[in-house]
């Protein structure tokens, strides 16, 4: 049996810049719309120094709502050791058990995000492998002894164990990514490709996990951002400087892959993804108001499970 369809929000980057009581009713309104989940990002510096550290975010959504989902994608394990990755994942789930998606990729998007933490940025891949084979294993509770190219360590030990497990899932674009996540994860999360690149992607993972004797059901995401507008032309008009102004690149490099419009435009454009295999949505809107963004996304999420059904 596949996967409940879940969709998950950004509930505006402004979020931590408001007032507390503020905050409270942001997270509040997506519960409301039905939402399932809040999602951030992960960033230390990023192009010109930005960034949300994602287990502080994680941990504050977690004490703002008792119920709410928290997913935390992608983050950027490469540039941490995973012995105290493991210790706040195990705080995590502690504050919000059944609650916590983990998220990772290697930062592909800035080398210099990579290269100020001091890691080379050719070793991420190398560094991500290991550190999820570390990981996963400290998050069942055991005595881990460990040396490796980039880390060792004798007799760590985290607890107490998550209950119930963290799922994880991986990002990224390329086939090293796909074969990573049919390796280690519940899941792929993708971006920036086309509902057709997606359906293959499924079975270079399914490959992957096939190959070192992974049988489950998987739970595949995708992560986008979304304009909402009364038209397509509105909409880029919101989604376009938001993500150029993050990115520093020209919205036409991204818009193929965003969907822009109305309710309906947006529903057209993920419905693919969903036949493909897609399972959960991850969507960042941009809309007249962050308020009217969660919205919008509420009803996405409630049109593309009634597809599902």
């Amino acid at each position: 049996m596949s996967p409940p369809v879940r969709v998950g929000v950004t509930p505006g980057i402004d979020i931590w810049t408001r007032p507390w009581e503020e905050r409270r009713k942001v997270v509040n309104l997506v519960a409301d719309a039905g939402i399932d989940h809040m999602f951030f990002a992960d960033h230390v510096s990023f192009r010109i120094g930005h960034g949300h550290d994602g287990m502080v975010i994680s941990a504050a959504l977690a004490n703002l709502h008792p119920t709410l989902g928290i997913y935390l994608g992608v983050y950027l394990l490469a540039l941490r050791h995973p012995v105290p990755v493991a210790r706040q994942l195990a705080n995590l789930a502690e504050m919000a058990p059944g609650r916590i998606s983990f998220g990772i990729g290697v930062g592909g998007d800035d080398r210099h995000e990579v290269e100020v933490c001091g890691v080379d940025p050719r070793t991420r891949g190398k560094r991500t492998d290991e550190s999820l084979d570390v990981l996963q294993r400290l998050l069942t509770g055991a005595t881990v002894d460990h040396q490796g190219e980039f880390f060792s360590f004798e007799q760590a030990r985290i607890v107490p164990v998550p209950n119930p497990p963290i799922p994880f899932y991986v990002g990224g674009r390329s086939d090293a990514a796909l074969r990573r996540a049919g390796r280690f994860a519940k899941g792929w999360l993708g971006a920036w490709c086309s509902s057709r690149r997606y359906a293959e992607a499924l079975r270079v993972f399914d490959d992957a996990a096939a190959e070192v004797g992974r049988h489950f059901e998987p739970d595949h995401g995708i992560q986008l951002w979304v304009g909402v507008g009364a038209d397509q032309t509105e909409a880029a008009s919101f989604v376009g400087p938001a993500m150029e102004g993050f990115y520093r690149v020209p919205f036409d490099k991204f818009a193929r892959y965003t969907p822009h419009g109305t309710i309906e435009d947006i529903v057209d454009f993920l419905s693919p993804y969903l036949e493909a295999g897609c399972r959960h949505f991850n969507l960042t809107p941009v809309a007249t108001s962050t308020e009217a963004g969660i919205e919008a996304i509420g009803e996405v999420g409630d049109r593309l499970r009634s597809m599902a059904d």
